[in-house]
Formats: structure tokens, C-alpha cells, sequence
């Protein structure tokens, strides 16, 4: 599975520049890749005071995204504002070519940005499967919180999946918790942040990463580089390394407590 990983800087509440910065990035990976990461809310920052900001899913940004994934024959993962029936979501999205898009919403909000007092927190686990390799699509702050992304004994998904925007001055958690992740749920792990300067004047560094079987980031990138890396990871070699070293099968059993 070929997956493009886009750090960079995202313009302050403005979709359609977004839009088409989105575009050329998916433009220069059209063929090269199976999969496209973005970082989190990629079409207006973090912003969590603007509900004009939000779109109903299927709306405008939803129908771009759906072109794009036609158009360069790619899926599109990442998060955006959107407005539910209930209230406004941090909604996880995957786009895929001629496909149906699938969502999930984040969990777990980050109430020292204001985040807990502007979204509706989601309630569903949800795994997908794209091209044979199953997928789990996790936002941010929900990297924070091993129980809600822990493997079950039958290893319901092969690549988990983080989109942020992860501030530098809290980089080393970032940094932690994605390797913390990768090893304890035999998975490959791949994370991807944004870089610059938001309308709120905090900073971001990226620190994007894809850790393989043996704890390696395969993608790295240099401080504050505004790139795309492209990794291949191998389901073969992700469920021989399973079999070589079951330290799934002793896992402990147990079920995340429905609300």
C-alpha cells in the first residue's frame, strides 16, 4: 500500500485556498500513490470559535474532495469542520475514487483549545477496508487515549491512521504516543501534522512520520518542511512479523464501554 504523506502550512479559514492547494499537492502524487494524507480540519486550520466555517457533509468541500479522489484516482484521508443534524463535528474522512466516502468522528476533544465547547464528540470505532488493507482513522487528541484505538484479539486493522495539529511546544508527546501506538497494537502507524504559523499564532513543526515493523520511521521529515513522502507498506511483511511474534494472541480481553 502506497501512501503520500503532505506536511504543510494550511491558510486560516479559508476553504477554497485550501482547496486548491490540496489539489496541486494531489496533482504531483496522481500515480505514485494509492492513498493521500492531509492534516487535520486541512481546509481551515484548527479553528474552533467559527461555525460558519462548518459545511454539511456532502456539501462543498465534501464534492471537491470527492472530484479530486476521481480525478487523480487517489483516496483522501483526512478531517474537516462539518454540521450535523446534532451540531458541529471534527469529521475523519476517507474519499475514494468513484467509491462511497466513509467518515468517523473524533472521539476525544481537546478542551484546553476550546475544542469540547465548539464539536460534539463521536461515539463509533470504525475500521475500513480499501484495496484489501484495513484502515483505522484516528484525529489528534484521540492518539492520547490507548484503550479507544487498542487492537482486539483478531487485529480488526493494519494501518492506524493520526491527522493533526499538533502545536510544537507539545511535539515530544507527539512523537511518543505515535511509536507508543505502533508497538503496542502491532500496526503500522502513520501520522501527519501540519507546519507554520495558524491564525491563533501557534506554531507547528510537523514531525509527520510512517513507523514499519521494527519501529522505524520510514518518512521522515526536517523541521517545518513543507513536503509529501511517499511510503510503501507491506501487508505481507506486517502479518509474517505477526506470525513471527504473536504478542497479540496474550493481549487482554476486553470491550470499550458503549454510551
Amino acid at each position: 500500500m502506497k501512501i503520500a504523506l503532505l506536511q504543510y502550512s494550511i491558510a486560516w479559514a479559508d476553504p477554497h485556498a485550501n482547496l486548491r492547494l490540496l489539489d496541486e499537492r494531489l496533482a504531483a502524487v496522481s500515480g505514485k500513490a494509492e492513498i493521500a494524507v492531509v492534516p487535520e480540519m486541512f481546509s481551515t486550520g484548527f479553528c474552533t470559535d467559527r461555525p460558519d466555517l462548518a459545511e454539511p457533509w456532502g456539501g462543498e468541500t465534501c464534492q471537491a474532495l470527492q472530484a479530486m479522489a476521481d480525478k487523480y484516482q487517489l483516496a483522501i484521508i483526512g478531517s474537516l469542520i462539518i454540521r450535523a443534524d446534532d451540531g458541529l463535528r471534527n469529521r475523519g474522512f476517507m474519499f475514494i475514487p468513484h467509491g462511497e466516502p466513509k467518515f468517523v468522528d473524533k472521539r476525544h476533544l481537546y478542551r484546553s483549545g476550546g475544542e469540547a465547547e465548539f464539536f460534539l464528540p463521536g461515539k463509533t470505532r470504525e475500521v475500513w477496508e480499501y484495496m484489501g488493507v484495513k484502515i483505522r482513522l484516528v484525529i489528534c487528541y484521540d492518539i492520547r487515549f490507548p484503550v479507544w484505538l487498542r487492537q482486539e484479539k483478531d487485529n480488526l486493522y493494519d494501518i492506524l491512521l493520526c491527522v493533526a495539529c499538533w502545536p510544537t511546544i507539545r511535539i515530544q508527546y507527539w512523537d511518543a504516543l505515535l511509536a507508543a501506538r505502533a508497538a503496542e497494537n502491532q500496526c503500522y502507524m502513520v501520522g501527519v501534522n501540519m507546519v507554520g504559523t495558524d491564525g491563533l499564532k501557534l506554531d507547528y513543526n510537523g514531525h509527520s512520520v510512517a513507523y514499519d515493523t521494527r519501529l522505524e520511521n520510514v518518512a521522515p521529515f526536517e523541521d517545518y518542511e513543507e513536503s509529501t513522502r511517499i511510503v510503501n507498506l507491506s501487508i505481507e511483511k506486517l502479518h509474517h512479523y505477526r506470525e513471527v511474534l504473536p504478542l497479540w494472541q496474550d493481549a487482554d480481553d476486553y470491550k470499550v464501554k458503549e454510551e
